[in-house]
C-alpha cells in the first residue's frame, strides 16, 4: 500500500501557499485602512439612528442574501445578545433567519418578496433596516428598501463601489471602497461591528465588560424610552 504523503503543497517557509496568504492579508489590511479614512463618520451617524430607534422602543431589522445573510444574522445577534459588554438584550431582528418564512413567501410571492413581506408586518415607523448588497442590486433587498421606506423606517445601507445607486435610496450608506465580494463583506462585518459598539457603549457605557460564561445572562430590562447612561442624542 503506498504511503499517503502528508506534506502540503507550500507548506515549507516562504511557499506559494504563504505568499497567497501574505498577499491576500495585506489586500484585507488595505481594505480596513481605507474604511479608517472613509467610513468613520458614516457608521457613526448610523449608530446614532440605531441609538434614536432603541431608546424609542423600535426595532432594528437585518437582511441580505448569501456571506450577507450571515453577516445579517450575526450583526442581528451582537445587538440581542451582546457585544463586548453585559447588558440588556437590543430588539434586534434579522429576516434571514426564519425558513419557513422565507420558503412560503418565496414560493408563494416570489424571492424578491421574502424580506419586504416580513417588514410589512412586522416594521413601525421609526425602526431601522440594515439592508446588505455587496453589489447593490439584489431585488430583495432592493425590494425591502422601498418597503421600508414607504413604512417611515430609517435605511442603513451597506454595499460595495458599485452600489452607488443603492446608496441614494438609503438615509445612511456604509461603502466599503473595494473591489471582490470578499474584502467588501470584510469591510461590513467590520464597519457592523464598529456600530455594535457604539450603540452598546452609548446606552450601556458605565457597565462592565462581559465575561464569557455559559449560560450568563442579564436580568436588567432595556432602557426606557429616551433614556441612557451616556453619550448625545440627536433629535428624531
Amino acid at each position: 500500500m503506498k504511503k499517503a504523503n502528508t506534506k502540503r503543497r507550500g507548506s515549507a517557509s516562504g511557499g506559494p501557499l504563504e505568499r497567497q496568504a501574505k498577499a491576500s492579508l495585506r489586500a484585507a489590511a488595505i481594505t480596513m485602512a481605507r474604511l479608517e479614512r472613509s467610513g468613520a463618520r458614516a457608521v457613526a451617524a448610523a449608530a446614532e439612528a440605531m441609538i434614536a430607534c432603541l431608546e424609542s422602543g423600535g426595532t432594528v431589522f437585518f437582511c441580505g442574501n448569501g456571506g450577507s445573510a450571515a453577516d445579517a444574522e450575526h450583526l442581528a445577534c451582537e445587538l440581542s445578545g451582546r457585544y463586548l459588554l453585559d447588558r440588556p438584550a437590543l430588539a434586534a431582528i434579522a429576516l434571514t433567519a426564519n425558513t419557513s418564512a422565507l420558503t412560503a413567501i418565496g414560493n408563494d410571492f416570489g424571492f424578491d418578496r421574502v424580506f419586504a413581506r416580513q417588514l410589512e408586518g412586522l416594521g413601525t415607523p421609526g425602526d431601522v433596516l440594515v439592508a446588505l448588497t455587496t453589489s447593490g442590486r439584489s431585488p430583495n433587498v432592493l425590494r425591502a428598501v422601498e418597503v421600508a421606506r414607504g413604512l417611515g423606517m430609517v435605511v442603513i445601507g451597506m454595499t460595495g463601489p458599485e452600489g452607488r445607486r443603492f446608496a441614494a435610496s438609503c438615509d445612511h450608506v456604509l461603502i466599503t471602497p473595494q473591489q471582490g465580494t470578499p474584502r467588501i463583506q470584510e469591510g461590513h462585518i467590520l464597519l457592523g461591528h464598529v456600530a455594535c459598539e457604539l450603540v452598546e457603549r452609548a446606552l450601556f457605557g458605565a457597565r462592565r465588560p462581559a465575561r464569557r460564561r455559559a449560560g450568563t445572562r442579564g436580568s436588567a430590562r432595556r432602557p426606557a424610552p429616551g433614556r441612557s447612561t451616556g453619550g448625545s442624542r440627536r433629535p428624531r
